[in-house]
């Protein structure tokens, strides 16, 4: 018998494409309408782990399997922004431009019955110095819009990266290495492979 319906609360392509990965295809998507602004005095890692779980919630109804996750993009204590202009995009390249900074990707499940268990992965990225005229293609490109930080690494971005140290995955947007985990420890997936556990008792 299939599980309970899994809800993907988010509406990133990224993250149902890495789903897919696993042989996971949400039932819904539902994407959580949330006041995204950092707490004032809130670190990068927390500030992930805290709307991974208020966009589960959001979401979530009794009978379902909600998965959620966030990514952010830190340089030290700084939160980068979502890149919604091309200034911002630059703006975001020119900091991390020559530097090493730090992705924080959590995800968290909620299950059928109430149940959540939440992880996060923190992985190092460090970019080669860029050229301006760099800067301005990957700009003119629109591929940083909408991005943490201004930038994707799944596409012409990952030229820009001298080292990744920790999940890859993650910083496309969802840890496959955690999100099977939650899946398979709340009961959506076996243990042996990517076969739907039963929910019925």
């Amino acid at each position: 018998m299939r599980p309970a319906p899994l809800i993907l609360a988010s509406s990133s392509p990224r993250r149902l494409q890495l789903l897919a990965q696993l042989g996971v295809t949400p039932d819904r998507v539902v994407p959580a309408d949330l006041d995204e602004t950092p707490h004032s005095g809130e670190v990068p890692r927390a500030y992930a782990r805290r709307l991974a779980r208020e966009k589960a919630v959001a979401v979530h109804r009794p009978g379902q399997f909600t998965l959620a996750g966030d990514t952010v993009v830190a340089l030290g204590a700084r939160i980068l922004p979502k890149a919604d202009t091309d200034q911002t995009v630059a703006d975001c390249l020119a900091l991390l431009s020559g530097r090493a900074h730090r992705v924080f990707s959590a995800i968290c499940l909620i299950g059928p019955d109430g149940r959540q268990a939440s992880r996060l992965s923190a992985t190092r990225v460090c970019f080669k110095r860029l050229s301006s005229t760099e800067i301005q293609t990957y700009c003119a490109s629109g591929e940083g819009l909408g991005k943490a930080a201004g930038y994707a690494i799944q596409g012409a971005a990952g030229a820009f990266v001298r080292s990744i140290n920790g999940s890859y995955s993650g910083v496309v947007g969802l840890p496959l290495y955690e999100a099977s985990g939650l899946l398979r420890g709340l009961g959506y997936l076996s243990t042996t492979g990517v076969e739907p556990l039963s929910t019925s008792a």
